[in-house]
């Protein structure tokens, strides 16, 4: 069994332990009811960077926390096409009620890849979880790149993907459609039409490791293919990348926040849980233009 990994700080032992082959760790040892200081936020971001997604459990953070600690971790930034709290632009709740037909986020995607400059990071914490039932899947987009052959990589790497929020979020797009099946607060646009383009790979900015970065979610084509001639390779792209050895998965309980990197991960939110009501709270962390 690896063993754990464990960072000193002039304040907290950081226990950090993998919790799959391909990615994800459970971080122990911060308090995230109070800031951090900078050591602390250092050997987090450390971890998220190595793992690509960590777990903290038992953290009772209140809205501020969330905050505070997104603020720590580069700054917050806005969700478009979802309304946030009223009161604080930056956090949208994620909610599924008991007699709710669907949740948020249930399909494989990278977040608000239709942006010029995506999150770096997202923060989600839970507050009310079912018993069993509505965990969260991760794949790794550095292995789904890493796996494929040499040729089907230089090919990709010389490519640009058109990403746009139009088949989620725009007016009659499929969340309009299915809007009296959710209590999410998802606000319609005809602006979700408008489309981004990124490379197909990505260097991440830290790490300098090679990504796959298109999702089915927000990516309609590569840039100079027609949508239908790119649906091929697309559609392997989209099975490949979600692989079952490329991915973790959470139980979620209460109190347990997630960050991920989403420059190079994917993620799928179960909708396993009918009749059972789940909440929480996210925030993300402001990114860079993604570059080749």
């Amino acid at each position: 069994m690896r063993e754990h990994a464990y960072m000193s700080t002039s304040t907290s032992t950081i226990t950090v332990e993998p919790t799959a082959g391909a990615l994800g760790a459970r971080v122990t040892g911060l308090d995230l009811t109070r800031p951090l200081d900078d050591a602390e936020v250092a050997a987090l971001r450390s971890a998220a960077l190595e793992h690509l997604v960590v777990f903290l459990p038992d953290q009772p953070m209140t809205l501020d926390d969330l905050e505070r600690l997104t603020d720590q971790l580069g700054g917050r930034d806005v969700t478009p096409f979802v309304e946030p709290l009223p009161d604080r632009p930056y956090v949208i709740k994620v909610v599924k009620e008991a007699d709710d037909e669907l949740n948020f986020a249930n399909a494989w995607h990278t977040d608000l890849s239709y942006l010029p400059t995506p999150p770096a990071f997202t923060l989600l914490h839970a507050w009310d979880v079912p018993d069993h039932g509505g965990d969260t899947l991760w794949a790794n987009q550095y292995r789904a790149f890493e796996t494929l052959s040499a040729g089907l990589r230089t090919t990709l790497r010389g490519l640009r993907a058109v990403h746009s929020a139009g088949m989620a979020y725009g007016t009659g797009g499929y969340l309009d459609q299915v809007k009296d099946k959710t209590s999410m607060a998802i606000a319609p646009s005809p602006d979700a039409y408008a489309t981004e383009t990124h490379p197909v790979v990505v260097r991440h900015p830290e790490t300098g490791r090679e990504a796959l970065y298109v999702n089915p979610v927000y990516t309609t084509r590569f840039e100079g293919w027609s949508a239908t001639e790119s649906q091929p390779l697309l559609q392997y792209l989209y099975r490949h990348a979600v692989n079952e050895n490329l991915t973790c998965r959470l139980r979620w309980a209460r109190h347990t926040l997630a960050i991920w990197d989403n420059r190079c991960t994917q993620h799928n939110a179960l909708n396993d849980y009918q009749g059972v009501r789940r909440e929480m709270y996210r925030t993300s962390v402001r990114g860079t233009e993604p570059s080749a």
